[in-house]
């Protein structure tokens, strides 16, 4: 079980580092009383894995419920439960000039004026921002690098972040909408014309080897996963998440299965999804 707490100064970024992790797989909760994380955290240890990665946002909007936070993340190691405290900065004149593009109310109240407001809340969480396992200052972060930062700390050295959807369909059910690339494999030959493989699928043998028992079929496959492992290193570096490919033959019962399963076995080290959207039409 991973747990994430992020806290720290209002402003700083702390929405765009809980969109991430959400994007990253976290089971993310906001704006949440210290004094209940440690049932919380009981709470998802025992559904038995359906929750892997959890995250909390904890900041000054539960008022003087925060100088609690450091004490109940102390029952959380007391219990055996592993965390990492992020503690999201930036400097005094870089909140001013956000809060005042976005026109918004600094949850601390100050007559003094909003800086005062800011030097408040950061001494508040003076001992918060101590304790924290990492610290990341957005001054100077554009959304993107910010982005790039967050996945160093979670996914340095993996592919765990990134997840392919590798879709074979029919082309005669219609296009999947959400493909992110499409590759036409009706020009090998069809197993559907062999009465013996017929009714049988890509996920059988038969129809595996019938398929990719060609030079053609061989080279194209080749071809297809070196691009792939090509384009993948691209697509997280811009930033994305997720990247749906999808494999179309005429019926998505044969040759789009038995290629959608090669490509699959082909990216090995990454987080992967293998659909096969209409394998189960016309029976």
């Amino acid at each position: 079980m991973q747990f994430t707490i992020v806290t720290g100064l209002s402003g700083a970024g702390k929405t765009q580092v809980m969109r991430f992790l959400e994007d990253a797989g976290f089971f993310c909760i906001d704006n949440l009383p210290p004094v209940i994380i440690p049932q919380l955290a009981t709470m998802f240890i025992s559904i038995n894995g359906k929750y892997e990665k959890v995250a909390f946002a904890i900041d000054s909007r539960v008022g003087d419920m925060i100088g609690d936070l450091l004490d109940n993340l102390k029952i959380l190691k007391e219990n055996g439960y592993e965390y990492k405290l992020v503690f999201v900065d930036a400097r005094d004149d870089v909140l001013v000039k956000r809060y005042k593009e976005t026109r918004r109310h600094h949850p601390i109240s100050s007559d003094l004026g909003l800086l005062d407001s800011i030097k408040k809340e950061r001494e508040m969480l003076s001992k918060i921002y101590q304790e924290a396992d990492t610290v990341i200052d957005t001054s100077d972060f554009t959304l993107e690098q910010l982005s790039k930062k967050l996945r160093s700390i979670y996914f340095e050295g993996t592919n765990e972040e990134f997840l392919i959807n590798i879709m074979s369909f029919g082309f005669k059910y219609g296009i999947p909408l959400d493909a992110d690339l499409i590759f036409d494999v009706r020009c090998f030959a069809n197993p559907f014309y062999v009465d013996e493989l017929k009714d049988k699928t890509g996920n059988d043998k038969e129809v595996r080897d019938y398929v990719m028992n060609t030079k053609t079929a061989k080279k194209f496959m080749d071809k297809l996963i070196s691009m792939i492992k090509f384009l993948l290193p691209l697509y997280v570096e811009e930033g994305k998440t997720s990247l749906t490919i999808g494999i179309g033959c005429t019926g998505g019962k044969h040759r789009s299965v038995t290629m959608a399963n090669v490509l699959s076995e082909e990216l090995d080290g990454y987080n992967k999804n293998l659909i096969h959207r209409d394998i189960l039409r016309g029976k």
